[in-house]
């Protein structure tokens, strides 16, 4: 007995196979001068007439001859196609994670569309924003996202100031020059806060995708492994196009 993962290994070969010799064999189609014969006899005026041989040209391809062998390809096309078909309606496998069986009796087409969305996902997930490795993050619950921790540095201004160069006397001023000094006026406190995610938690996720898609994969193999349900339907289906009324 044919198991699915069998029909499924083959069932690529065969259409390559049926669209290459069914187009091989439609190309004759395009040929009128293969379908068309002639027989011709000369038969002189008098009998002083003169003699020629007889003429004649055979039909080299018939079209019912095209539509047996179209008939013949396709017939094995659809049936292991619908040997296919058949079989991946009833082949099922449970999906199993770290020994928890996590869907149950899951259709094998279902099992295609899951590997590609996980696919998907992985590709999602290795997008998502990291917290910059460079500060130190903890969650907080009250802003709802990571925070570093407060940071306070100085708010300065620059105040000018007077440097007596020389005093005043009674003939001249006082020389004076003016210079700004940095002086403190407050302090911030910085917190900085990040909606991305710790590496850890992107790590996490990417290997739980991981050993899910290696699940699933195996889920398919198992089911893949099915009996086929053998289908004879192509030769009923050309019986009624083509067949005799």
């Amino acid at each position: 007995m044919a198991r699915l993962n069998q029909i499924i290994a083959i069932e690529k070969g065969i259409k390559s196979k049926s669209f290459q010799e069914l187009a091989e064999v439609q190309k004759t189609l395009q040929k009128p001068a293969l379908l068309a014969g002639i027989a011709r006899n000369y038969r002189p005026k008098d009998e002083e007439g003169e003699q020629l041989p007889p003429e004649s040209n055979k039909v080299q391809v018939k079209a019912e001859d095209i539509i047996r062998q179209t008939v013949e390809i396709l017939t094995k096309l659809f049936d292991v196609t619908a040997s296919k078909d058949w079989t991946n309606c009833r082949a099922r496998a449970d999906v199993v994670v770290d020994g928890q069986t996590l869907l149950t009796q899951v259709p094998v087409s279902y099992l295609l569309f899951l590997e590609k969305q996980l696919v998907d996902l992985q590709a999602f997930i290795k997008k998502l924003p990291v917290l910059e490795t460079s500060e130190t993050w903890t969650f907080d619950p009250s802003a709802d996202c990571w925070a570093t921790e407060p940071i306070q540095t100085l708010k300065t201004k620059k105040i000018p100031r007077n440097h007596v160069k020389a005093e005043a006397t009674d003939k001249h001023p006082a020389q004076v020059d003016v210079y700004y000094e940095d002086v403190t006026v407050g302090y911030w406190r910085t917190v900085k806060f990040s909606g991305a995610l710790p590496a850890t938690r992107i790590n996490e996720l990417l290997d739980r995708i991981e050993r899910l898609s290696q699940a699933v994969k195996f889920a398919r193999e198992e089911a893949n492994n099915s009996e086929v349900e053998q289908q004879q339907i192509g030769e009923r289906f050309f019986q009624y196009i083509f067949g005799n009324t």
